[in-house]
């Protein structure tokens, strides 16, 4: 079951992403199964409900040769903002970290 940001704050949660095929762009999966660019749109899951949604996603994904490399990754909602755990997906997330003014922090 997707959790929504307001619960559980500054737990470990998860999200799963993944890379969308036809452009290489990093997706996340979105309540209701759907996929979107930015983390602040994407589905949260407990660790029990997280993996049943990964086998469900990835097997979707791949199946229509949609996206690649799906996998849930942890994160925290820490004052109402989602922040990864990892700096790799705080990157994947928000893009480069040297020039703010790219990716999608700048379009923030």
């Amino acid at each position: 079951m997707a959790l929504s940001d307001k619960s559980r704050n500054e737990a470990v949660l998860k999200a799963i992403t993944a890379n969308r095929l036809r452009d290489g762009e990093v997706i996340f999966l979105a309540p209701g199964s759907g996929w979107v660019e930015r983390l602040d749109d994407a589905a949260l899951f407990e660790d029990s409900a997280a993996e049943t949604a990964l086998a469900a996603a990835k097997a979707q994904a791949e199946g229509e040769q949609f996206a690649v490399d799906v996998y849930t990754f942890d994160l925290r909602v820490v004052d109402g903002q989602r922040v990864p755990v990892k700096t790799r997906e705080r990157i994947r997330a928000l893009g480069p970290t040297v020039r703010i003014d790219l990716g999608k922090q700048a379009a923030a």
